[in-house]
Order: C-alpha cells, then structure tokens, then sequence
C-alpha cells in the first residue's frame, strides 16, 4: 500500500435500530415525558450501553428483578420480554406495567404456546440465560427444552419424535441456526417448522448486509455492546464471511489504531440496539486515521414500525396526547 492508495469506509445497510428497539425506547422516553421519573425498567430496555446510560440520566431506572420495583410503582418491560410468571410477580406488588416486549418476541411466545397446548415438545434454539430465552420457555416450561447450538443436539430427547417441533431466539445467527435445525432434522425426521421464520427480519438483514462487504474489508468494525446477541453474532459472520479481522466497539474510544494497519478497506455496521450516533463517531474517528472515502453498500430497506405499547398508548390518547410515530429516517453515509 502506498500513502495515495485511497483508503475507503463500507458502510452496511441496514445497520442499527430495528422497528422492536426503536418502540422499546421511546416507550421510556415518552413514559419519562408524560408519567415524569423515575420510571422503573425491568432489565436493560434493550442491550446497548449508551442507550441505558443515556436513559438513566432522564430518570429511568434499571432494576434486574421485579421486586426491587416499590409497590404500586409503573415498570416498563424490555423488549426482550418475560415470562408469564413475572407480570404474575407484577400483579401481586400491584405495579402499572408497559410491557415493551418486541412484537416479533410475543410472536415467538404465541408459537411456545399454541404448540404446548397441542402437547408438542418445543425444542428452542438459543442461549441460555439470555433474557429472550428465559421469557419464551417460561411459557411452556414442561414442554420446552433449550438447544445451545448445533453441539447441543445430541443430548436432546424427547417424549415422542413424532411430535416436536423448532422454535428460535430471534437474535441469532441465521447460518448456525439453521445447522441446529438440520441436525436436530436428522434426529427426528418429523421435526415440525415454527407458521414462520423466528429469527427476525433485523437480524437476517444485518447479517445478509455484514456477508456482502466482509469479502472486499480488511477489517470489519461492528458497533455493539458485549451482552446484544446479534451484534455478537455480526462479529462471527464477518470472519465467517472473508473479513480479514472484525472488532466489536460499544463506541468510537475503542477503537485501537493498529488494527488498521496496513488496512485500505474497513467495513461498518452496528447492531440492532445502536443509535446511529454512535456509528457517526465511529466515522468521524476513522476519517481522522485516513479513512475518508464513505461507500454505503445497502442489501435491503426497512420501513416496518411497531406502534407503542397499548397501556402507553392508552394513557397518552387519555391525556389528549398524539400517539402517532414518525416514520424512521433511511440513514445514509455523512
């Protein structure tokens, strides 16, 4: 590489906020506005670290349980969502709850459901411990067992191999999912599909995006915070993909200048809990270290939303307040 070899950005599109965190947030935010704080939130609202500390100074706050929430106080659940048994454990404290839970999340807890009531084993692919998980089989619990990856499969049984079925974390990596699902085919060949692909649009679209700009990056930076499962998962599916290396940064003071050396193309994404202020200081950062050309490479276009949760929206149209969302910028490269 000579000191004119123009060095260039890629920018992934789509990137960033999906429709199920862009709601969750302004839950907070329009529930800050109109109930006033503090505002309780069950868990981190979504799982980005300069979300949940810019909220915090607004007044939310964080709690990991239910009942460090004072009776009678409004919680907000994140969009992850919980189980049947937590707004149980709301219910008894007599808490105003805003159940912030992703749409796309409820789905998945409707599916656990149905298929538990037609007495199916429900085998769901995931990551223990992970909130999204523990809210999904905590509808089923009898019916449900976890498959942590294609390793996992195994050590699976169930009572009848003729009535199972596959659910999924919505967060995942598409590719390893679908290697579980495979194997677990293999096991028991009259494995039924979920009505619909669990793993969210948002996620396939980051990780579709992500495979068409590692090939042609020496590096691929992914802007995340360690606890979001699918910016985790963009780290993987660069190197997966050709990427010559991948970091992943909750934000642009994480960067480390030697991982671009030598480099003349870096790829760009983040995940779908990031603000795109954050990838703008990302940009910033890398155009002061040489990187001045930005080329959006953009695999599809997202114009879904999620209205608020109904009890927000309820008590906002009581108060003669617009409910109505604007329609999400389509970001572009500065």
């Amino acid at each position: 590489m000579t000191e004119n070899t123009p060095k260039r950005i890629l920018l992934a599109a789509p990137r960033g906020y999906c429709a199920g965190v862009d709601r969750a947030v302004e839950a907070v935010e329009k529930a800050l506005e109109h109930y006033g704080a503090p505002v309780y939130v069950r868990k981190e609202i979504v799982h980005n670290k300069y979300v949940v500390e810019s909220l915090t100074e607004r007044g939310a706050i964080f709690v990991e349980e239910t009942d460090e929430v004072p009776e009678g106080a409004r919680v907000i659940f994140s969009a992850h969502g919980v189980s049947p048994a937590v707004h149980a454990q709301a219910a008894a404290r007599n808490l105003d709850t805003i159940d912030a839970t992703c749409p796309l999340v409820t789905k998945v807890h409707k599916e656990a459901v149905r298929f538990a009531k037609d007495d199916f084993d429900i085998l769901l692919i995931g990551h223990e411990g992970h909130e999204e998980v523990e809210g999904t089989a905590g509808e089923a619990p009898e019916h449900i067992t976890l498959v942590n990856g294609p390793e996992a499969v195994d050590d699976i049984e169930v009572r009848d191999p003729e009535r199972v079925v596959w659910l999924s974390q919505t967060t995942l990596s598409v590719d390893e999912t679908m290697e579980t699902v495979r194997l677990l085919r293999e096991k028991f060949p009259q494995l039924a599909d979920p009505p619909s692909d669990d793993i969210c649009y948002a996620t396939q679209n980051r990780q579709v995006a992500v495979k068409k700009i590692a090939p042609q990056a020496d590096v691929v930076i992914v802007v995340g915070s360690a606890n979001s499962s699918n910016s985790v998962r963009l780290v993987e599916v660069a190197l997966e993909s050709g990427a010559g290396a991948s970091y992943r940064v909750d934000q642009a003071s994480e960067l480390q200048q030697a991982w671009f050396d030598g480099a003349t193309s870096v790829g760009l994404t983040s995940g779908a809990s990031v603000p795109e202020i954050l990838v703008r200081d990302v940009i910033t950062q890398l155009g002061e270290w040489g990187f001045g050309d930005v080329e959006e490479v953009r695999t599809a276009t997202e114009d879904l939303m999620f209205s608020l949760p109904r009890e927000l929206r309820a008590d906002l149209k009581a108060a003669g307040q617009s409910t109505k969302r604007p329609k999400q910028l389509d970001l572009r490269p500065v």
